[in-house]
Parts: C-alpha cells; sequence; structure tokens
C-alpha cells in the first residue's frame, strides 16, 4: 500500500470518529440527522476501501439513505402541530365574522 493509500484510510477513520462524536453530541435534531446521513456516506466510501462493495451499497441504501428518509419523516411529524385538524387563525375567524351579513 502506498502513502496516499494509507493517508486516505486516516482522514476516514478520524472523520467517521469525529462525525460520530458530532450525532451524538449535537443538539438540534435536524443537524444531528443530517450528520447521521453523512457518516453513512463516508462509512460506505470506508467499505468500498476495504473492497466490501455490498456491504458498501446496503450501508449507502439502508444506512444513509432509508434511515435518513425515516428520520426526516419523523422529524416532521414531531414539530407539526398536534390534533387531527388545522387550528384556525383567530384574526381569519374575527375578519369572516365582520364580513357576514346580520
Amino acid at each position: 500500500m502506498n502513502e496516499q493509500a494509507w493517508l486516505l484510510d486516516w482522514i476516514l477513520a478520524i472523520t467517521l470518529v469525529l462525525l460520530a462524536w458530532q450525532v451524538l453530541s449535537i443538539t438540534d435534531l435536524f443537524k444531528a440527522i443530517v450528520l447521521f446521513i453523512t457518516t453513512g456516506l463516508i462509512m460506505a466510501f470506508t467499505w468500498v476501501r476495504l473492497e466490501a462493495v455490498d456491504i458498501a451499497l446496503a450501508e449507502a441504501a439502508i444506512g444513509a439513505g432509508l434511515t435518513g428518509v425515516l428520520f426526516l419523516t419523523t422529524l416532521s411529524h414531531l414539530s407539526s402541530p398536534r390534533g387531527s385538524g388545522h387550528q384556525p387563525d383567530p384574526t381569519h375567524t374575527q375578519e369572516n365574522q365582520d364580513n357576514e351579513p346580520r
């Protein structure tokens, strides 16, 4: 193995450790999800470097792609208002009452 390959392997290893630490320590959920997806993609590239292309494809598709989409969907449901319907705007209902014929 030449020097450039060793350097790339070390950069991948350090990047994975730093990204994993960031995912675990960050408080903003959206940023944590984006970093999780990034970690999955870097991990897939690491599997390619280890000549395990089948595992790399699974990591990219399931680990980064599907799980990331599920996390983002869950986050959007967590940030939406609860209840079955949309709560009317109080100013909008007041305008409607003023315009109704009596």
